[in-house]
C-alpha cells in the first residue's frame, strides 16, 4: 500500500496528531438557512476580503489545487465568499456546489449527545452497555468517552488490513458491524478514561446509541436537533454515495494514480445516519453555531470544549506517542470537537476531499474553507494551510495550527 494512501485515510486523526504535539467588508451574499442561494461576494478592492481572497489565489497556485472554495464570516456578516478553480475540466467551481463533510457530523453526534443529556434522557457516565450492550468492552466504556475519544478502542482507519481492503474496493458499502470488528480484534490501548486516542470507532458506536437513547433514526435526529434549527438547508445525509447537485468534483492520487473519487462509498466514514455533505455557506453558519454554542445550554458548551481530556495522553509502555496524543489547555481534542488556541474547529479529509470548519469566539471569526486536488497537489489537509493563513491575516494573535504538507502526490 502506498505511503500517500495511508496518510490521506488518517482524516482528523492526522490534524489531531500534528498540532497536539506543537507545545473595509465587502457587502454581503445571500446568507444560507433562509432559502436564498449561496453566492460569491461582490470582487473586493482592499481591506480585508482582498486579502483572503490573495492568500487564497497563491494557495491554489502554490498547492496545484483544482479548486478552493471559501466563506469568512465575522459576527455572521459576509468577510468573503468565493470560489476558485474548477470542479471538472471547463466546469468552473461555485460557492453552491456541495461536497462531502465527513467529521463535521461528529461534532453534531456530541452536540445531540449533550442535549440528550441536559433532557435527563441519558448521562455522560452511563455505560455503553446500557444502550449498546454487545458492543466492545461495552461495560467498561461510557457515552463520554466515545464523545471524547478517551475509550481506548483502536482506529480501524489505522489498521493495515481495513485499508488494504479499502483501497481494493472504494465502491464497497461498509457496515458499523464490520468497522468495528477491526478494533474489536485488538486489545485495549489503555484503561477506559485514562487517556486519548482518536478512533473513528468511538463515532459508529456513538452514532448507534444516539439512536437506541432518542428511538430516532440518526439521520432523522440530526435534522431535527441540529440541521433544522440552525437551517442548514443544504446539509443532508445520504445512505449511498450520491451527492446532491450542484456537486463539487473531487480527484486523488492515494491508490497510485490520478482518478476520479467523487462517488468513491463514504460508508467508513462515521455512523450511518451521519454521512453529510454540505455547502460552504452552510459550512461556515455551522462554524458559527458551534463556536458560539448556539444549540447547547451554557454547561453543556463548557462540557463540549472540555470534557476532561485536558492533561491526558501522552506515551506509555502500552500505548505510543503517535496514538496517545497530548492533550492541553491550548490544544485538546473536546467533545467532537477540536480546541486550538482558541479556535473551535473540524477538519475533514478523505477521497480528494479537504474542508476545515473553524470559529474564534474571542474575535467572532468564522473560517469555512474547502479544496480538491490536482495531480500534484501535496498529502495533507490543504484547506487546514488555507484556514491558517486566514486566521494569521484576520487574527493574528491567535495563531490556528496546520498540518504541513508532504511531499507530492505520486
Amino acid at each position: 500500500m502506498r505511503r500517500n494512501r495511508r496518510a490521506a485515510l488518517l482524516c482528523v486523526a492526522v490534524f489531531i496528531a500534528a498540532i497536539l504535539q506543537v507545545t473595509a467588508l465587502a457587502p454581503a451574499p445571500s446568507a444560507p438557512g433562509e432559502g436564498r442561494p449561496c453566492v460569491s461576494s461582490p470582487k473586493p478592492r482592499g481591506g480585508p476580503a482582498r486579502e483572503v481572497l490573495d492568500i487564497a489565489q497563491r494557495a491554489r497556485s502554490e498547492m496545484g489545487l483544482n479548486s478552493v472554495v471559501l466563506r469568512v464570516t465575522r459576527d455572521g456578516d459576509d468577510v468573503l465568499t468565493t470560489a476558485l478553480g474548477e470542479s471538472m475540466t471547463g466546469v468552473p467551481a461555485t460557492p453552491g456546489m456541495h461536497f462531502r463533510a465527513g467529521s463535521v457530523a461528529i461534532v453534531y453526534m456530541g452536540m445531540t449527545l449533550l442535549q440528550l443529556v441536559d433532557e435527563k434522557k441519558a448521562r455522560l457516565d452511563d455505560p455503553v452497555s446500557r444502550w449498546l450492550p454487545d458492543a466492545p468492552h461495552a461495560d467498561e466504556i461510557t457515552l463520554r468517552m466515545l464523545g471524547d475519544s478517551t475509550s481506548g478502542l483502536h482506529d480501524y482507519v489505522t489498521d493495515p488490513k481495513f485499508l488494504a481492503e479499502l483501497e481494493a474496493a472504494p465502491f464497497r458499502h461498509w457496515t458499523p458491524e464490520e468497522l468495528v470488528a477491526f478494533p474489536a480484534a485488538h486489545p485495549l490501548w489503555y484503561e477506559p478514561g485514562t487517556s486519548f486516542s482518536y478512533s473513528h470507532a468511538n463515532f459508529v458506536l456513538l452514532g448507534a446509541a444516539l439512536e437506541k437513547i432518542s428511538g430516532t433514526p440518526l439521520d432523522k435526529l440530526l435534522e431535527q436537533r441540529v440541521m433544522d434549527p440552525l437551517g442548514l438547508s443544504n446539509t443532508r445525509n445520504y445512505a449511498t454515495p450520491e451527492i446532491q447537485q450542484p456537486v463539487l468534483h473531487a480527484f486523488t492520487s492515494e491508490r497510485g494514480r490520478y482518478e476520479e473519487s467523487t462517488f468513491w462509498n463514504p460508508s467508513w466514514t462515521t455512523a450511518p445516519g451521519a454521512v453529510i455533505t454540505t455547502h460552504i455557506c452552510d459550512l461556515a453558519r455551522s462554524a458559527q453555531a458551534v463556536g458560539t454554542g448556539e444549540l447547547l445550554s451554557p454547561a453543556a458548551y463548557r462540557t463540549q470544549l472540555d470534557p476532561g481530556t485536558v492533561g491526558l495522553g501522552g506515551a506509555t509502555k502500552t500505548c505510543p506517542a503517535t496514538v496517545c496524543l497530548k492533550n492541553t489547555a491550548a490544544m485538546h481534542f473536546g467533545l467532537g470537537v477540536l480546541v486550538l488556541n482558541g479556535w473551535i474547529v473540524t477538519n475533514p479529509s478523505f477521497s480528494g476531499y479537504a474542508a476545515i470548519q473553524a470559529y474564534l469566539p474571542a474575535e467572532r471569526l468564522a473560517v469555512a474553507v474547502t479544496t480538491t486536488k490536482g495531480p500534484k497537489t501535496p498529502d495533507g489537509n490543504t484547506a487546514e494551510i488555507i484556514a491558517s493563513r486566514i486566521a494569521a491575516a484576520l487574527a493574528p494573535g491567535h495563531p490556528l495550527p496546520a498540518v504541513t504538507p508532504a511531499s507530492p502526490s505520486r
